[in-house]
C-alpha cells in the first residue's frame, strides 16, 4: 500500500537539497565595489559529504574558476536516498556563468534520475530579462522572466556578503530569489547569527595496512554561522572570511560539510556496503506523522475532524472548498459525488479560473501528446467530453491504471511523466492536471498529508472544479479523494516548497469521524 503513495516528501527533499545547490539570489549590489572587490577571490574547489541523520546519502562538489571576463562556478551532487525499501538516485548538475561584480549572465541545470534527464538553461539580456529554455522527454518550453534587478547564484551569496558589506553578527538582507527547479522567484532572507573557528580536514592521507583513507590534517578556520529563509524553511550554514560554505544542514535532516575527495567518495560506499535502519533512514517512513485513531475504513465516513498543534498554521490553505478550520481543528468532508452538480459543460468557458486551465512549465497541457491522451481517454463516450464529472472520473481511474507506482527522484513535469509511465504522487497529480486543463477542465494541484497504515504521510493530489472545487486521488484511485487528505497546500513546485516547515513539527489527533455529516 505505501508504494502506492508517497512521493511528497521525495519531492520536498529535492526542493531542498537541488535548491540548496542552485537557487538564484537576485540584488542590486554595487557593481563597481563588489568588482574591485571579488578580485581576490581565488579559483578553488571543494568536495562535501551530504548526510541524512547518521547516514551518508551523497557527495557534491563545487568548483570556482577565473575567467578573462569574470567567473565560471560548477556544482554537482549526486544523491542516493532511501524510500519505502529501494533507493532512489539522482544527479544534479549546475554551470553558471558570472560577470567580475558576481552577478550571474547565464546558467545550464540538469537533473539525471530513473526516469531521465530534466533541463533547463537561461540567459540574461542587457535589459535584465532571464530568458529560460526548458527541455525533458522530448518536449521544450521557453519562459521569459522580466526582472528589475541583475542575479546571482546562490551559492555565490555568502560570498556577496563577504565581498560586499562584509561579516558583522546580527545583519540581515533580504535578496529576491529565481530557483531554475522549479522556476520561480521568491525573496531570501540571510541572517548573520554566529562568529567561531571550526576545524575543517584539508587533506587525506591513505593508510598503508588497512587501505583506508584517513583525515591526515584539520585546519582551524575562522567562521560565520547564516541562516538563509525562504518558503518558511530555514537552512543554517557556516561559512569563511570569504564567504565559502563549510558546513549546512536543513530542517529536513540533511547536511553537508567540507572534506577531501578521496573520504566523501570513501564515505559514500560506505554507506552502500552498511545498509541502515529501515525506518530510520527511510526518508518517507521518517518524516510520516502517526495516528492516534486507526482510519483504514475512512472511505466510509463523510466527515472527520483534526486537532493540529506544533506548528503557525498562518500561510496555509487549509480553508475553502471541502475543508473548514476553526481554531485548530480541521474539519475535512468527502464530497458527496452524486450530489455534485458542476452547472458547465466543457470546456469551462469562464475567464474566472484561468490559471486552472492554462499551461505551465511543468504541466505541458497544449503539447500535442497530452492532448492526443486526453482525447482517447473520453474517445469510449463522445459525451464525456462534455460532462466535467464523468472526465474528472475517468481521468482518474485512466492515470491511476496508466502509472506504474514507484517512488521517483525528479523534477515532474506531464510529459516525461506521460513517457515513462511511472512515478509517485507527484507525477500521477501533474499528468492528471495537464490531462484534465487538455480538455477544458479546471484542476489545480493540491499537497498536504494523507492517512495510510497508520500515520500520514505527505502527499499531492488534484482538485477539480466541479462548481465547487473537489478532490480526487489518480495515486489511489479515489473519486473522489477521501476525508483523510488534508490540503495544506495550492499550487506548483514554488508554492510547495511551504510545507517543509511542517516536518518534525506537526502533530495530527484525529477528534471524531462521522457519516452522513451535514
Amino acid at each position: 500500500m505505501r508504494k502506492r503513495i508517497l512521493g511528497g516528501t521525495i519531492l520536498m527533499v529535492w526542493l531542498v537539497m537541488v535548491g540548496w545547490q542552485i537557487r538564484r539570489e537576485y540584488f542590486q549590489p554595487e557593481l563597481a565595489r563588489l568588482a574591485e572587490a571579488a578580485l581576490s577571490l581565488a579559483p578553488g574547489v571543494s568536495f562535501y559529504t551530504l548526510t541524512m541523520g547518521e547516514r551518508t546519502v551523497g557527495q557534491a562538489t563545487s568548483r570556482l574558476d577565473t575567467l578573462p571576463d569574470g567567473f565560471e562556478l560548477e556544482d554537482f551532487m549526486a544523491l542516493e536516498l532511501p524510500a519505502l525499501g529501494q533507493t532512489g538516485t539522482a544527479v544534479a548538475r549546475t554551470y553558471v556563468k558570472l560577470s567580475p561584480a558576481l552577478v550571474m549572465e547565464r546558467f545550464r541545470f540538469s537533473l539525471d534520475s530513473e526516469v531521465g534527464r530534466f533541463e533547463a538553461e537561461g540567459e540574461l539580456s542587457p535589459d535584465t530579462t532571464l530568458s529560460v529554455r526548458i527541455r525533458s522527454a522530448g518536449s521544450e518550453q521557453q519562459l521569459s522572466f522580466r526582472l528589475s534587478q541583475p542575479p546571482i547564484m546562490s551559492n555565490l551569496v555568502p560570498i556577496r556578503v563577504a565581498m560586499g558589506e562584509g561579516w558583522k553578527v546580527g545583519d540581515r538582507h533580504r535578496l529576491p530569489v529565481f530557483d531554475p527547479t522549479s522556476l520561480s522567484m521568491r525573496t531570501v532572507e540571510v541572517r548573520v547569527l554566529d562568529h567561531d573557528t571550526l576545524f575543517i580536514t584539508d587533506s587525506a592521507a591513505l593508510d598503508p595496512e588497512t587501505g583506508r583513507w584517513r583525515p591526515a590534517h584539520t585546519d582551524p578556520v575562522p567562521a560565520w554561522k547564516i541562516a538563509e529563509v525562504f518558503g518558511g524553511m530555514e537552512v543554517e550554514s557556516w561559512v569563511d572570511e570569504d564567504g565559502r560554505i563549510l558546513e549546512s544542514s536543513s530542517p529536513l535532516g540533511f547536511s553537508m560539510r567540507k572534506t577531501e575527495y578521496e573520504l566523501a567518495r570513501q564515505a559514500q560506499e560506505d554507506a552502500r556496503l552498511a545498509g541502515g535502519d529501515p525506518v530510520d533512514d527511510d526518508i518517507i517512513l521518517s518524516t510520516a506523522v502517526q495516528s492516534n485513531v486507526d482510519l483504514s475504513g475512512v472511505e466510509a465516513y463523510d466527515e472527520v475532524r483534526f486537532l493540529l498543534s506544533g506548528v503557525d498554521l498562518s500561510g496555509f490553505q487549509l480553508e475553502g472548498g471541502r475543508q473548514e478550520l476553526r481554531g485548530d481543528t480541521l474539519i475535512v468532508r468527502r464530497a458527496r459525488w452524486e450530489d455534485i452538480e458542476p452547472g458547465y459543460r466543457l470546456p469551462y468557458a469562464r475567464m474566472d479560473l484561468r490559471e486552472a486551465l492554462e499551461p505551465e512549465p511543468l504541466i505541458q497541457s497544449d503539447d500535442e501528446r497530452i492532448i492526443t491522451r486526453a482525447r482517447e481517454i473520453t474517445a469510449a463516450r463522445s459525451e464525456w467530453r462534455q460532462d466535467p464529472k464523468d472526465v474528472a472520473a475517468q481521468l482518474t481511474r485512466s492515470v491511476y491504471g496508466m502509472l506504474r507506482k514507484s517512488v521517483t527522484f525528479s523534477v515532474p513535469n506531464a510529459v516525461q511523466v506521460l513517457e515513462t509511465r511511472q512515478g509517485d504522487c507527484n507525477e500521477h497529480t501533474v499528468l492528471y492536471v495537464a490531462l484534465a486543463r487538455a480538455l477544458g477542465l479546471p484542476a489545480r494541484t493540491a499537497v498536504g498529508l494523507v492517512y495510510v497504515n497508520g500515520a500520514f504521510f505527505y502527499h499531492a493530489w488534484p482538485e477539480v472544479w466541479l462548481g465547487e472545487w473537489v478532490a480526487v486521488d489518480p495515486t489511489f484511485g479515489q473519486v473522489p479523494a477521501d476525508a483523510a487528505h488534508l490540503r495544506f497546500v495550492i499550487g506548483g513546485l514554488a508554492q510547495q516548497v511551504e510545507i517543509v516547515r511542517l516536518i518534525g513539527n506537526l502533530q495530527i489527533e484525529v477528534l471524531d469521524m462521522r457519516k452522513d455529516a451535514a
